[in-house]
């Protein structure tokens, strides 16, 4: 189930793409994600901001620091070297990030389902960045895209380390919230079109559903596995903003792509598969 819960996550998470894509023109990146973080942390304060004031400091504001910076980092990369790039690049370094921070810092060795499952679905994710794409590789806008997924990494161990002790809510409404107050003058600085209907429909949709949702989600999977299978499992998004990229935006797809990132998906899972065969009914 917590797997499960990760994955529905991960799929909250491949809408933003193109619900941007589909909404106004003209609108400043940096602007729509800090809008985007000011609607879901202001959700998810009144979800669980109540005990808030609990959570331990220091990885608070690693937590916050980490959503901030991914925000920022995953906006300029997705303008500096495009969409399908910039998103791949750092949604598909975040697994590599998470299990070397994870390695680092509390000195668990990933497993080897885990190794093998991310050396899959980081070949699909490469495919995926390669195939069909119009975009030019900007060392710029790569090294942006890899700083997103350091940051992505981040926020997973440090929101891993409070979701032991405190509720999935709590942890989220904190990085969040804090993350948002942050984030202010970006938005002051940015918000050109995010008051006009359109702007506040979207920055409604990417608040409520690849945000509060999906890390209330995200939170709750993370609290019973590891910061590595998590990021992992999130490989799911590239496939989701790629099937919706075809589907509704008529874009280019890479099967092959798509199927090694399943395969590993599909790797990682397996060992829950067979513990849970094993418990009788």
């Amino acid at each position: 189930m917590s797997r499960l819960m990760v994955l529905l996550a991960a799929v909250c998470f491949g809408t933003t793409g193109t619900a941007q894509a589909l909404g106004p023109d003209g609108l400043e990146p940096t602007g729509v994600g800090a809008a985007r973080i000011l609607v879901g942390g202001a959700l998810l304060l009144v979800v669980g901001g109540a005990a808030v004031r609990h959570l331990p400091r220091t990885p608070l504001l690693i937590a916050a620091a980490a959503v901030a910076t991914y925000q920022l980092s995953f906006f300029a990369a997705v303008a500096d070297t495009g969409v399908a790039v910039g998103t791949i690049v750092a949604i598909g370094s975040g697994p590599a990030f998470a299990g070397a921070l994870e390695w680092l810092v509390t000195k668990a060795v990933p497993t080897r389902a885990w190794a093998a499952a991310t050396a899959l679905s980081c070949a699909g994710v490469a495919i995926l960045a390669t195939s069909g794409s119009d975009a030019t590789l900007s060392p710029l806008g790569v090294g942006l895209a890899l700083l997103a997924g350091a940051s992505y990494a981040t926020y997973t161990l440090a929101a891993k380390q409070m979701v032991a002790a405190h509720a999935p809510e709590t942890v989220m409404a904190g990085a969040f919230g804090l993350g948002a107050v942050l984030l202010l003058p970006v938005l002051a600085l940015h918000h050109d079109g995010l008051t006009q209907p359109g702007g506040i429909v979207l920055a409604l949709f990417l608040g409520i559903v690849p945000t509060a949702l999906a890390y209330v989600l995200f939170a709750r999977g993370l609290k019973q596995i590891s910061a590595a299978e998590t990021a992992t499992l999130t490989l799911a998004e590239p496939l989701t903003a790629t099937v919706l990229g075809v589907i509704v935006l008529g874009e280019s797809f890479a099967p092959l792509g798509a199927a090694l990132i399943l395969a590993g998906l599909l790797v990682l899972a397996a060992p829950e598969v067979r513990r849970t065969a094993t418990v009788p009914a």
